[in-house]
């Protein structure tokens, strides 16, 4: 199926440049050759992990595109990624998850990362020769930082990391993990406790299970880190020691939760796609389901929901490119984005009736996929509460703001034509 619709609309072109839109053109045009081919394939075969789709985006700059050009990126900011990620989960949310989950520890590094770790990393990941993952969830904490129970040990000029970690994006195909581990004795506050530190996936003693296909996203590993005695270098830590719940709730606001946004947006706007092509060919009485009162009632409140989520995750991030605070927008994005698609992948099978059950029918695979975006960078009970904090005037760190100057140079050029 191709994506849908082939042009900007109107209602985001407040947010687009003349580059978004070259942008978004070549985005749908990848996903029409590549990756629409290989998605009934990574479908049937769920327990293998996609990782050509995942070479042809490296092969783009895909993985560096808020990577300033210093570092060999794109240089183009939040608004692009999402144009990529979005367009690219029209047509294949697994697809658009290896690329968003590469995006996040890249944004990690921006953000903390010394320029010598900079140029070390990024240069790499620019030109296609590594992926990233960044691992923070454990079997026991979940998502709850704080409960994180992964060590490192500092040992001479090394640091020593023991621990697992699961559900970790790209964990197949990463060449290095962003891993989150506690550094401090227990009973330190998680906001001293933790530190980052970038871990090689050839270092001995780091393991990865085989992967296990999930419930949606056929062809995407969200895999399992083993780590015993794993022995780093001190230039591997990544930002300060004892800043490690710093650099994954940054990153989990400023990349996580936009990024999930517009993977939620690209299944809902295939969800819509798909019921409407159904009820205007579908013959009933002397017309077709479309002509329906009932049923257009229905699909109706599907476009409004759509509309809607497209405007959130796209006006959250361009007020990230002009370094404006944002981070309950980008939060409200990712939770709205989500539990609107929710809604209407729902709508969808229902109206559809039995066909939906079939098992080979596209819309069976977005129902499953779009499971996938409630999880990952908090629950929807979590994004609540930040929501809540907001309406209190209790979210005193604005990662956006603070880390403004770090992301100037994302910013569009508002010459741009």
């Amino acid at each position: 199926m191709s994506a849908t619709p082939t042009t900007p609309p109107p209602a985001l072109r407040p947010y687009l440049t003349a580059r978004h839109e070259l942008l978004w053109d070549e985005a749908d045009a990848f996903a029409a050759e590549h990756v629409a081919p290989r998605a009934a394939r990574m479908e049937a075969a769920p327990g293998t992990v996609e990782r050509k789709v995942a070479d042809l985006m490296a092969a783009r700059g895909w993985f560096a595109v808020t990577v300033p050009s210093a570092f060999g990126g794109l240089s183009a900011g939040h608004v692009a990624k999402t144009i990529l990620v979005h367009r690219i989960a029209c047509v294949s949310a697994a697809a658009a998850a290896i690329l968003q989950a590469t995006l996040i520890p890249v944004g990690a590094l921006l953000h903390f990362a010394t320029y010598e770790q900079k140029g070390c990393w990024l240069p790499r990941v620019a030109d296609g020769s590594l992926l990233l993952s960044i691992a923070v969830t454990e079997p026991q904490a979940g998502g709850h930082i704080g409960g994180i129970e992964t060590t490192a040990e500092r040992a001479g000029s090394e640091w020593v990391i023991t621990g697992s970690k699961i559900h970790i994006g790209n964990s197949h195909l990463a060449g290095a993990h962003l891993v989150v581990a506690r550094t401090a004795e227990a009973g330190v506050s998680a906001s001293q406790a933790l530190t980052a530190f970038m871990v090689e996936a050839n270092r001995p003693g780091l393991a990865v299970s085989d992967h296990r296909p999930g419930l949606g996203l056929h062809g995407f590993s969200a895999g399992r880190l083993d780590l015993d005695h794993v022995r780093v270098p001190e230039d591997h830590v990544v930002g300060e020691i004892g800043r490690g719940l710093s650099v994954a709730q940054s990153s989990s606001i400023l990349y996580g939760r936009p990024n999930l946004a517009a993977v939620s947006l690209g299944i809902h706007e295939a969800i819509v796609a798909t019921t409407a092509a159904r009820l205007k060919t579908r013959p009933r009485y002397r017309g077709t389901l479309s002509d329906l009162p009932v049923l257009r009632d229905r699909i109706g409140g599907m476009e409004a929901r759509l509309r809607a989520g497209r405007i959130l995750a796209y006006q959250s991030v361009h007020l990230l490119d002009q370094g404006l605070p944002c981070d309950a927008d980008l939060i409200n994005a990712k939770y709205l984005g989500h539990q609107w698609a929710m809604q209407s992948a729902q709508d969808a099978m229902e109206l559809h009736g039995a066909h939906a059950l079939d098992r080979d029918y596209v819309l069976q695979r977005l129902w499953r996929d779009i499971q996938h975006t409630y999880p990952p960078a908090g629950t929807g009970e979590v994004q609540r509460i930040r929501l809540a904090d907001a309406a209190f005037d209790e979210d005193h760190i604005q990662w956006s703001e603070r880390l403004a100057a770090e992301a100037a140079w994302a910013r569009p050029d508002p010459t741009a034509a």
